[in-house]
């Protein structure tokens, strides 16, 4: 009875914030709802209609191509900018402390925020990005309104929003790893290439994988960026499973709550895969 009774807030809270919610949206996406019956919940099931709907659609290719690209290209640069970073920020220098305070500021930031500076500066007409290319002879690029380039556009904020949480928790992970090993590698003639490769990288493994798998799960439901700037336009060019989903229950006209809930589980099955391939594959190189 002691044992249940510290594991009841835990399983109260799961139940009421996890499964709860998670159950009400596989209810929605097996049924037919509309917003009169969404009141009444007396909604007829359709079983699979709903996913067979969406995986049909014309907007599920370009979204799910989109959602990849913007997961993994994030993840990549967001990754190896900060561990660059910690690595540099690891040397201690004058003024070292302010300046990594200083690359805390987009991460500090409210998304809100981020979003509408970026948004700004992406600005076809009166953007600071456009301004600076010009003043360089360079051609000016339509970052928020062209296909070829809203899915970047917002790439790059993400990336810039990302970095912070990189430097911060690889930073963390570099002042675990014991001095003796760099010292040693010095006495035997490694450079600072060797020396990070053979002693940095690896010793990194375990702090890499947690960093690489928060960033994964956060980056795959980014909404909010994606909206503020390109609302997943022009077309579906920027349009990921969080914009699609949001744009069918809440984007306009007529809502459609239930295709809304589908393309929703089709994304935390996207994010239980992705993660479970890594965590595998984290496995097998640490058993290698």
């Amino acid at each position: 009875m002691t044992a249940w009774a510290f594991l009841a807030p835990v399983i109260v809270y799961l139940a009421v914030f996890y499964a709860l919610p998670l159950w009400r949206n596989l209810d929605l996406s097996f049924r037919d709802y509309t917003l009169g019956s969404f009141i009444t919940g007396d909604a007829p099931f359709v079983w699979f209609d709903n996913y067979i709907e969406v995986l049909t659609s014309s907007t599920f290719t370009p979204s799910l191509i989109n959602t990849a690209i913007f997961t993994f290209g994030s993840i990549l640069v967001q990754f190896a900018i900060g561990l660059a970073l910690a690595v540099f920020f690891f040397r201690k220098f004058p003024l070292s402390a302010t300046l990594r305070a200083l690359f805390l500021i987009p991460w500090l930031l409210p998304l809100l925020v981020s979003a509408s500076i970026w948004a700004w500066m992406l600005n076809s007409e009166s953007g600071i990005v456009n301004a600076a290319l010009e003043a360089f002879g360079l051609q000016q690029v339509n970052w928020l309104t062209s296909p070829q380039w809203s899915l970047v556009s917002v790439l790059i904020a993400n990336i810039w929003i990302g970095i912070p949480f990189n430097l911060v928790i690889l930073y963390s992970g570099l002042q675990n790893i014991p001095g003796d090993l760099y010292e040693a590698a010095s006495l035997d003639g490694a450079n600072g290439w060797q020396t990070f490769w053979k002693i940095t990288f690896p010793l990194l493994r375990p702090v890499s994988a947690i960093t690489i798998l928060l960033g994964l799960v956060y980056t795959l439901k980014v909404f909010d960026i994606i909206w503020i700037m390109t609302r997943g336009g022009p077309g579906d060019s920027s349009t990921t499973f969080s914009i699609w989903s949001y744009r069918l229950g809440f984007g306009g006209g007529s809502p459609d709550l239930s295709p809304a809930a589908a393309v929703g589980n089709l994304l935390i099955i996207l994010a239980f895969v992705f993660g479970l391939v890594y965590i595998r594959a984290q496995r097998r190189m640490e058993q290698s």
